[in-house]
């Protein structure tokens, strides 16, 4: 039998809202029923280590709660890890909380499409119900002699020996309300933006009820988050012979414009050449006055 103690706990996990179903596309333009898991943003408010508590997980908060509305112990608890109280306190169980720091925040991001997850949630009420919606019975004969006894289940002991009805017999009962997790469901889109994630197939609970995501403990193994801001690489320098080149390359280039301003200054004093020939002209007019004065 399956047991999560047994496989190994989680590398990563989220706590999250179910918001309802819908379809989307993909590449291959077909439909693919996803459910809408709304992801706020979750404030690690304790850490949980196998020395101090004996096992390792992290106590996160999402959402916004006045805290006046708290008891003393939530709102002491919440004020020692230096955390604005959320709506409820959840606890990921996680095998390695080394990357966890108090205060930080877990955001959709976590998780990768294509990544298979397993969903825990509380399944919907049914209320009491027979042993045929609850456990799946065929009922009795429908004629030939049967009277009222259509939905019952039927016997459910043996005679004399043991004259007892055994543990765990199927019977009538309250239906649903139970923790529930659905295996292996591929994460179709994670939008850290939008704080939503999507979940191909269905997942236990109604509308607005929690539902924690894990990563799947049958799947490939998978990575711890990385948390850490990389550090952004340095530009690499130029040599300094490069450097040289480049400012000897760019002076022509700055005194090329002062000597194209000048040339084109130069054709401004043209007119004056222009004027010579009326200077001649005249010059050519004054011997021809002369001559008629002598002639006079």
């Amino acid at each position: 039998m399956w047991n999560r103690k047994t496989q190994g706990m989680a590398t990563k996990a989220l706590v999250g809202e179910k918001v309802g179903m819908t379809q989307v596309w993909d590449d291959d333009n077909r439909i693919v029923p996803v459910t809408m898991v709304k992801v706020s943003p979750c404030r690690v408010v304790q850490i949980k280590t196998p020395e101090t508590d004996g096992y390792s997980a992290v106590q996160v908060t999402y959402g916004t709660k006045d805290a006046r509305k708290l008891t003393k112990p939530k709102a002491g608890h919440f004020a020692k890890g230096g955390v604005a109280p959320g709506v409820r306190l959840v606890e990921l169980r996680l095998d390695d909380v080394s990357a966890y720091s108090v205060g930080m925040e877990i955001t959709a991001s976590v998780m990768n499409a294509g990544e298979l997850v397993d969903v825990t949630g509380v399944s919907k009420g049914k209320g009491f119900a027979g042993v045929m919606k609850r456990h799946g019975f065929a009922g009795q004969r429908a004629s030939h002699g049967a009277h009222k006894v259509h939905r019952k289940p039927g016997a459910v002991g043996a005679c004399a020996t043991p004259a007892r009805v055994f543990k765990g017999q199927r019977m009538a009962g309250r239906m649903g309300g139970r923790k529930v997790t659905t295996q292996n469901l591929e994460v179709v889109a994670a939008d850290a933006d939008q704080d939503v994630i999507l979940v191909k197939g269905s997942v236990p609970g109604p509308k607005g009820g929690v539902v924690l995501l894990r990563n799947a403990s049958k799947g490939p193994e998978v990575e711890a988050p990385d948390f850490s801001t990389p550090e952004p690489e340095p530009e690499p320098e130029a040599p300094a012979e490069e450097v040289v080149e480049e400012v000897a390359e760019a002076a022509p280039v700055e005194e090329a414009p002062v000597e194209e301003a000048a040339a084109e200054e130069a054709p401004a004093e043209e007119p004056a050449a222009e004027e010579a020939p009326a200077e001649e002209a005249a010059a050519e007019d004054a011997p021809a006055e002369d001559e008629s004065e002598g002639d006079a």
